[in-house]
This record gives C-alpha cells, sequence and structure tokens, in this order.
C-alpha cells in the first residue's frame, strides 16, 4: 500500500510510543524547500531557537507525552550543501524542540547499513519504505508488508554506530 497526504500525516499523529527515521541520502529534493535552500545558498541562516511552527510543536507536545520521534542519518564528509541545509535549518530546530537526531558518519570506514533504503518505522511494528530517484527526488512512500526484524536491527546497528546531531555538530560550519 502506497502512503501519501492524510493517511500519510496520520502515522505520526498516531504512533504510540516511536516514529523512527533513517536517511542514507546527500541529498533530498523537495519543491516546497527550494527558497528555503536557495536563501541558506546566499548566506541566510535561521536561528534554530527561534523556529516555531506545526512540525517543532507537535515534536514538543509528543516528547512531552513520552512519545519518541528520532533519526540517523548516515553521512560521510565533506558535507553535501543540502546537508548542511538540512543540519542548520531543520535538525538544529528539531533538535530543541525533542528530536532524537544521531549522525552516522561512515567517512573512509565501511557503511554497516550499505544498501539499506531508507525508510520509517513505527511503534517497532511498521516499516514505510521511502523510494527516491538517484538525485534525491521522492518517488512514493510505501508499507512494507513482511517481517520487521531486519529494520528492528538496521535500527539497532544505526542507533549504537552514530553520535548525537549536537555532538556531531561542534565546530562544524552548518
Amino acid at each position: 500500500m502506497y502512503l501519501a497526504g492524510e493517511k500519510w500525516a496520520a502515522r505520526f499523529e498516531n504512533f504510540r510510543q516511536e516514529a523512527w527515521r533513517l536517511e542514507t541520502l546527500p541529498q533530498y529534493l523537495m519543491s516546497q524547500e527550494e527558497k528555503e535552500f536557495a536563501a541558506f545558498l546566499s548566506g541566510s541562516r535561521t536561528d534554530p531557537y527561534a523556529v516555531s511552527n506545526e512540525y517543532t510543536e507537535r515534536l514538543r507536545r509528543q516528547a512531552a507525552a513520552g512519545r519518541v520521534q528520532g533519526r540517523v542519518h548516515a553521512v560521510t564528509r565533506p558535507l553535501t550543501d543540502y546537508l548542511r541545509f538540512e543540519f542548520s535549518q531543520y535538525y538544529a530546530p528539531h533538535a530543541l524542540a525533542g528530536e532524537q537526531i544521531r549522525i552516522l558518519d561512515v567517512t573512509g570506514r565501511d557503511n554497516p547499513l550499505a544498501g539499506v533504503q531508507d525508510f520509517w518505522m513505527f511503534d517497532s511494528s511498521e516499516v514505510v519504505l521511502m523510494h527516491y530517484e538517484a538525485d534525491g527526488t521522492q518517488i512514493s512512500r510505501e508499507v512494507y508488508e513482511g517481517d520487521v526484524t531486519p529494520f528492528l536491527e538496521y535500527q539497532r546497528i544505526a542507533l549504537a554506530e552514530s553520535v548525537p546531531f549536537e555532538e556531531y555538530v561542534k565546530g562544524l560550519d552548518v
């Protein structure tokens, strides 16, 4: 089953304990980010402490209720312009709002998750596969119909091999 619109948004409103994502791409091309990305490339920066929008408010409410949203992003250095943008404009304010973001830097070492595609996992029981073109343009989201055990292992590896976002970006120019 493919997910979009309200059915997709409902996953983030209705999870009971945890929504978790693995990100593996160096960029994600999203039309709603084009202007913001261009402004970032021109030198504009957002104060992460000043960001308050529907997404950050939902993260705050969920964190206060003990519902965890987290992710691990596998990266290599040098960081792409998009990753610098994502770290600055999204990850920083989202982490402040309660999202548990970690970075798995595989520069100069074997990637323990090589070949694993992006996915979201909800309550350790439902996996949604994220399908992208090679350039990071999203194609679709698909509910995975098989055994989620391999995805639980991917999550375990990702968490064990990564560091908290705040630790990773110390001293980086993002």
